[in-house]
């Protein structure tokens, strides 16, 4: 800390000076101690409320089925405050009962009690809008500061007494005031710029007319810019220079381009594979051995689920770099191929005809685009075929429908007398050789 400390401690002393002189005016007897009575009695009667009422109102609330789960979300956290919105009722009725039978000073304190359970009611539930629990604590309490200071007229002292503690850094100087007032504010915009990211991600993501790969694309460019300007009007309105900022930022990135070179590649390579549509959610690819389906897009990495249930998590630059094999890239059609062979006593016009109508019995072999079968080969034990037929729904797996067409195929053979043959060896044992001298057994 580099701030002359005497500034520091003249605030201190001003402000125990003006504490001291409250407190002993409120020992002295008279109204104003009777109205800290009049708080401790209200807050007491809040209490014993509250363990009154809490087990009841739990109770009546699991019994409320059909509710949406919004509305149990915002009855809990209510039931939670039950206390100080006890407090802040009693409050408000004692002020209006004593400002009628009495002089408005004299219930001067109890409205202060009141004005500030009220203002720590509302900080309370307005934090619940931020969802990470250290920034909501951090905007909680510093709120909670600040409505109390303010509403007790004590935010010149205390800004002066934030003012004059300082931080410096060479040129840049921070106070005590500027970290927290950026703390608070952030946290505000923060808040405000996820609400907004994602309403506006629910609309784009129900667009039917934008591409899947387009809508992810347009939500991380959204979510970046929200919460890149939160961060920076944040600091702007805190009072911060970001000149120095963006010289230390400049050097930081360039330290950190050649540090994660990898990470930089995949965050770019994620752009353009949003950007040319390569592949999207729901595209079944293959990349090496793995076969799947895409999950998401990240920003760093593609998720594919295979049909185990195993998720590979792909970097983005892999599937720039390396040959992709996407079955559902401009269509959803897909050709498979079966390899058979069949005895040379069969009639190959008789086999063919059974393939196609076995293929095209599978549910999931198309009938717009009917089975094919040609000989391929006369092999050494077989004449060989191939049977060719078309699906549109590669997603739900490949081994699994070739399995029906084999079973289809060995079904039709069987009932119409086509033979599968297989490799056979014949020994002949020759005059002379051992075996034929030796005595049978």
């Amino acid at each position: 800390m580099e701030s002359d400390p005497t500034p520091i401690l003249q605030e201190l002393q001003a402000l125990a000076e003006q504490g001291r002189g409250f407190l002993q005016s409120l020992t002295r007897p008279g109204w104003r101690l009777y109205q800290i009575g009049i708080l401790l009695a209200l807050f007491a009667l809040a209490q014993l409320g509250a363990w009154a009422l809490y087990g009841r109102l739990y109770g009546w609330l699991r019994e409320r089925e059909g509710w949406p789960m919004w509305r149990f979300r915002t009855a809990l956290i209510l039931l939670r405050r039950l206390r100080i919105i006890l407090l802040v009722v009693l409050a408000w009725v004692t002020v209006w009962a004593m400002r009628e039978v009495t002089w408005p000073s004299r219930s001067y304190l109890v409205a202060i009690g009141a004005t500030l359970a009220t203002a720590w009611l509302f900080v309370g539930l307005a934090a619940r809008l931020v969802r990470n629990p250290f920034l909501r604590r951090l905007v909680t309490w510093g709120l909670w500061v600040y409505v109390t200071l303010y509403i007790v007229d004590l935010t010149d002292e205390a800004a002066a007494l934030l003012e004059s503690v300082r931080l410096g850094m060479g040129d840049l100087q921070l106070s005590a005031l500027t970290l927290l007032k950026a703390a608070v504010v952030t946290g505000v915009l923060f808040t405000g710029a996820r609400l907004i990211a994602t309403t506006s991600a629910a609309r784009i993501r129900r667009d039917d007319d934008i591409s899947p790969s387009m809508r992810v694309l347009i939500v991380k460019l959204l979510q970046l810019g929200l919460y890149g300007a939160a961060v920076f009007l944040g600091l702007k309105l805190a009072g911060f220079d970001l000149t120095g900022l963006a010289v230390l930022s400049g050097a930081i990135g360039v330290g950190l381009g050649f540090g994660l070179q990898k990470v930089v590649s995949n965050l770019v390579s994620g752009v353009i594979i949003l950007l040319d549509k390569s592949v999207k959610p729901g595209d079944v690819i293959s990349l090496g051995d793995t076969f799947g389906w895409i999950n998401a897009l990240g920003a760093r990495y593609v998720s594919v689920v295979t049909r185990e249930g195993k998720e590979y998590l792909i970097p983005n630059e892999d599937l720039i770099t390396s040959q992709v094999v996407n079955w559902s890239h401009s269509n959803e059609f897909v050709r498979l191929d079966i390899f058979f062979g069949t005895a040379y006593s069969d009639d190959p016009h008789r086999v063919r005809r059974l393939a196609i109508e076995a293929a095209a019995s599978v549910p999931r072999v198309l009938g717009d685009k009917p089975p094919v079968c040609h000989i391929v080969g006369f092999g050494d034990s077989s004449v060989d075929y191939i049977l060719r037929f078309w699906i549109v729904d590669p997603s739900e797996g490949l081994t699994n429908v070739r399995g029906a067409v084999f079973l289809a195929l060995w079904d039709a053979f069987r009932a119409n007398d086509i033979t599968i043959p297989f490799p056979q060896r014949e020994v002949k044992i020759l005059p002379g050789s051992r075996l034929a001298a030796a005595p049978p057994d």
